[in-house]
């Protein structure tokens, strides 16, 4: 398969870590034998340094003329800290959902086995989590009208939602559940929101085309709550923007690190792939940054377009560089001195040779003894 791949890296620590997941699909093209193709586009704060706009026409063209987009993370201190900024990286993101029609975001949580021990949350509650987060992205408070009193005392954010906006993410929520453990759970707040209510009513009324599924609805408060006290219970979650944001932020802590989460943006006609972390600054240039979620986040990629035993492949080798401790500092009491860039080669290297163990590479690649 020819792909082309707009590679979006951001601020931060996303080049970092986007390099290590497009090392990972050079790695792919050459062992299954297809061509991709990438090329860089400038995002968020490094493109308001550069031209001044957090997402220029010229990236936009870029992402409309490849088959995807691999996206890394955006946000700089300089602006976070500044409350009077007029223009800010995060505008780039927003605006580069609404204008790609990226209307759902897909962000799978899993507690793998050889980490159940660096979760904050003890093992016999985590054991076995596998939960597929839909968030709807291109609505909401988010993107309604926003409001700041002429004396800069009050302001306000809308929240609004259509039907069609609920009706189109529900079906991809109620679709995926299918094809796992038939339960999706609708997380609102309509005890006291009136677009939660039509939440509810549309969901309940799309239900009806999907009777082997089951419907749960949790306010987000609870939901927050049981997130930690029984996660287990959660197959498929829907839920709007805001929700899905805090409830997949906080889902993070299952699997024992930010750096671990994927997820996609989909639309009807384009995709973009990203870690949900963020750009973590205070981290950029010091070599420890997790890849895994940049990486994994590839991985679902491949999986979009139905190179799903690729998706496997990286999946594969994810989880040997997890069981073997081959991971950066988030992760890592047992090594110290593996970088950003090794977790990247171990994962490469799996795929270059999958029937290598692969046990002696921390001794190769850290210049420590080779010697078995």
């Amino acid at each position: 398969m020819n792909l082309k791949i707009a590679v979006l890296s951001g601020d931060g620590i996303g080049p970092e870590v986007t390099e290590q997941a497009v090392k990972v699909l050079k790695a792919i093209a050459i062992n299954f034998d297809h061509h991709f193709s990438f090329t860089p586009a400038l995002v968020g704060a490094t493109a308001i340094d550069q031209l001044g706009d957090p997402l220029p026409e010229s990236t936009l063209d870029v992402c409309r003329a490849n088959d995807s987009i691999l996206f890394g993370a955006i946000g700089h201190p300089k602006y976070d800290n500044d409350p009077t900024a007029k223009v800010r990286p995060e505008q780039g993101l927003l605006k580069l959902r609404k204008e790609l029609g990226l209307y759902a975001n897909v962000r799978p949580v899993k507690a793998y086995e050889s980490l159940l021990g660096k979760s904050p949350l003890k093992k016999k509650i985590i054991k076995g989590t596998d939960i597929s987060i839909y968030r709807e992205l291109t609505g909401g408070i988010y993107f309604g009208e926003k409001k700041i009193s002429a004396d800069g005392n009050t302001a306000s954010d809308l929240c609004e939602y259509s039907r069609y906006e609920i009706e189109r993410i529900t079906h991809l929520a109620f679709k995926a559940a299918k094809s796992r453990r038939h339960k999706v759970t609708l997380i609102d707040k309509a005890n006291v929101l009136e677009s939660s209510r039509l939440w509810r009513k549309v969901v309940g009324e799309i239900s009806k085309d999907y009777p082997e599924i089951e419907l749960d609805y949790l306010f987000v408060d609870n939901a927050a709550m049981q997130m930690i006290l029984n996660p287990n219970q959660f197959d498929v979650i829907l839920t709007e923007n805001l929700f899905g944001d805090v409830i997949s932020d906080e889902a993070s802590v299952i699997g024992g690190s930010i750096g671990l989460l994927a997820s996609a943006s989909l639309g009807d006609k384009h995709s973009m792939f990203e870690p949900i972390h963020g750009s973590y600054p205070q981290a950029e240039g010091k070599g420890i940054a997790n890849p895994i979620a940049s990486i994994l986040s590839a991985a679902m990629l491949l999986d979009h377009f139905e190179l799903n035993r690729e998706a496997k492949m990286i999946r594969k080798a994810v989880e040997k560089s997890l069981k073997l401790n081959i991971t950066t500092p988030d992760l890592n009491t047992k090594f110290d001195n593996i970088t950003t860039n090794n977790v990247g080669d171990f994962i490469e290297d799996f795929i270059n040779n999958p029937d290598d163990s692969n046990m002696n590479f921390k001794n190769m690649h850290l210049g420590q003894s080779t010697i078995i």
